[in-house]
């Protein structure tokens, strides 16, 4: 495994920011890790990257604890943290090879090119950091992260105030490194974890309530009905659809198109093709109407 936290709590004062927190993000997984604002997940980040200190529990890193070989672990995790602090007046080159030599890397020159290769800063490699975009300031933020190769990436909100195309730039990015290397991040945006994620961590008022992979996340709040929309090429009735086996409720939306009820334990999609077929009918769309991820965040983080 590469990372396990144990029964982690964090105060601030008297205010308690984390709850006996506890879980493992396993080695070669990208895990999105999920919170309303002050729920406590920049806290965990930066617990686990060792930059502010635990009230009570355990982290292991690869099987190091951060308590005792703080330095050796941070080695092996990129950070970018959610505000992306840079220094605004070098140019991109030249902190990146700052950071580089910190790191000790060998073959600055030839890393620094690689790493601005491959997070796409070649345009704006010879500007200084405080001219860039937004999008390719967060573009500097994860080649710092990743200059010195580290085992483990901790990325805090990495597409927070980026344009639609710089989202999904960045989210490819992420997608492609998480190949080689674990990913834990946090975002607000729920298509990125269904887009790039293998598991799904939800902490709500720092404690954990939901740790599964994206599709047993998915099936949490499970109804007992399901609702399949279907298009068909012409007009039928609705006698006509309550006919098919296992229907139990049609509504008609518009056109040809209608909403049509049953048992989620009882496919219906088998018995609505043969109903087409015997009617003389062509389906032009089916779909199984399914809770969002970002309807079952709502649902979990707002609970009494």
């Amino acid at each position: 495994m590469s990372i396990e936290v144990r029964n982690l709590t964090k105060f601030y004062g008297k205010q308690k920011a984390l709850d006996n927190v506890s879980f493992t993000i396993e080695k070669g997984s990208i895990t999105g890790f999920l919170g309303p604002n002050g729920a406590g997940k920049s806290t965990t980040m930066k617990i686990i990257t060792g930059f502010i200190s635990k009230t009570e529990g355990q982290v292991l890193v690869n099987g190091l604890d951060i308590d005792e070989h703080e330095l050796e672990v941070q080695k092996m995790i990129g950070y970018l943290a959610e505000n992306n602090p840079l220094y605004l007046d070098m140019f991109v080159r030249e902190y990146l090879s700052f950071v580089a030599h910190i790191y000790k890397v060998k073959d600055i020159k030839k890393k620094v090119d690689d790493i601005i290769e491959l997070t796409g800063l070649t345009p704006e490699q010879n500007k200084k950091i405080g001219e860039l975009s937004k999008g390719y300031r967060q573009r500097v933020g994860l080649a710092q992260a990743l200059i010195h190769d580290p085992e483990i990436l901790i990325l805090d909100e990495p597409t927070s105030g980026l344009d639609p195309n710089q989202i999904i730039e960045i989210r490819n990015l992420i997608k492609n490194v998480g190949k080689e290397k674990t990913v834990m991040l946090s975002t607000h945006i729920m298509q990125e974890v269904e887009a790039i994620c293998d598991n799904v961590i939800i902490i709500n008022q720092g404690k954990i309530i939901a740790d599964d992979t994206v599709e047993n996340i998915q099936q949490i709040t499970k109804e007992e009905y399901v609702k399949i929309e279907v298009e068909f090429d012409k007009d039928i009735t609705i006698e006509m659809l309550m006919s098919i086996p296992g229907v139990k409720k049609a509504a008609h939306i518009k056109g040809f198109k209608w909403i049509l009820t049953g048992k989620s334990d009882e496919d219906l999609r088998p018995k609505i093709f043969n109903f087409a077929v015997a009617n003389e009918l062509t389906v032009l769309s089916l779909h199984k109407q399914e809770k969002s991820l970002e309807e079952i965040f709502q649902l979990l983080t707002t609970k009494k």
